[in-house]
């Protein structure tokens, strides 16, 4: 069963009525009074397929919101199921278990997209941690004007490559133009050289002030890199990790990420080499923001979600009903 919400937009003086006014009225004949797109288009003197272009800028705009009830009692005890389990709330995505992997990130990445909204407001710090679902995530919000709100990006993204900052900083900006938000930067390596390198920088009253940002977050919002991924998580394959640092992480035992900073299937992460180099926030920094939403997709990175669980790093999970499944077993 669908309920179809319609969204009042408040528009200015004109001589007639605007596209949104427009898209608002097909949106009610449509969804609240059943009309069909033909007798919309006669009711409005237009053409079927205005009205179909009417209705898709209602949806894309944020003046519809179309919330799915799921009859199904076996999703409802699967989330239940889950959210007992984990003390996490849960927000599956149906979808059938032969879809491959790339369809269903972008399928979550769709849903998370228009659950953000949700927890999002004016005065808000966002967390941003870049990366393959994360950059899903930005091609499929939705627009919603925001007051004071601000976006950070949690860790750097440069290597011995690129600065990284093309690559980010295209996430961020689709962040930021969707809600309106102020954007900052964190222009550093992804991984530093030299742990030392990294504590002298984080001592410059620059970074501080990004650091302090970050502290301040009310939402993060990441996905989990995991070296098993069939979609493959950027810091894998986008030149930052080299023989030997794969290595020390197969000695390490890791079997994810979050923001660049990696943990084991038990959750623990402080003794991990490699993070004394990372330029993402420490696990405890990042489990101290009230919100963290983990949005996740396909079976291979059931490994890296068991340990971001264990670590106690999800408050609000978006998942796939089969890795959902996988999960609960």
């Amino acid at each position: 069963m669908a309920t179809d919400v319609l969204r009042q937009e408040v528009d200015g003086p004109g001589r007639g009525p605007t596209r949104a006014q427009q898209a608002l009225t097909a949106a009610h004949l449509y969804y609240m009074q059943d009309l069909t797109m033909e007798a919309i288009a006669r009711e409005l003197h237009t053409s079927r397929s205005s009205v179909s272009r009417l209705l898709s800028h209602a949806r894309e705009t944020g003046l519809v919101d179309i919330q799915i009830h799921s009859p199904q009692e076996s999703t409802e005890h699967l989330a239940s199921m889950l959210r007992d389990r984990y003390e996490v709330a849960v927000h599956l995505v149906p979808m059938p278990d032969h879809t491959s992997d790339v369809d269903r990130l972008e399928r979550v990445a769709m849903s998370a997209a228009r659950l953000l909204g949700r927890f999002f407001d004016s005065n808000m710090t966002l967390g941003v941690a870049w990366g393959s679902t994360m950059s899903a995530v930005s091609r499929h919000l939705v627009p919603k004007a925001l007051s004071g709100a601000e976006i950070v990006q949690l860790n750097g993204a440069g290597n011995t490559r690129t600065t990284g900052i093309i690559y980010a900083s295209e996430i961020l900006r689709r962040f930021g133009r969707a809600y309106g938000a102020h954007v900052q930067q964190f222009p550093v390596p992804a991984f530093f050289d030299d742990p030392e390198t990294k504590r002298a920088l984080w001592r410059e009253r620059s970074m501080k002030r990004v650091l302090e940002v970050q502290e301040g977050m009310h939402l993060a919002l990441f996905g989990l890199g995991s070296p098993f991924a069939e979609v493959p998580s950027h810091v894998y394959i986008g030149g930052y990790l080299d023989p030997e640092d794969y290595r020390s992480l197969s000695d390490d035992g890791v079997v994810g990420d979050v923001a660049t900073v990696f943990y084991r299937g038990d959750g623990t992460w402080r003794d991990v080499a490699l993070n004394a180099r990372a330029s993402g926030p420490d696990l405890d920094q990042l489990r101290r923001a009230p919100r963290r939403i983990c949005v996740v997709a396909g079976l291979s990175k059931l490994p890296s979600l068991r340990g971001a669980l264990a670590a106690g790093l999800v408050t609000d999970l978006v998942i796939d009903e089969p890795l959902a499944r996988a999960l609960a077993q």
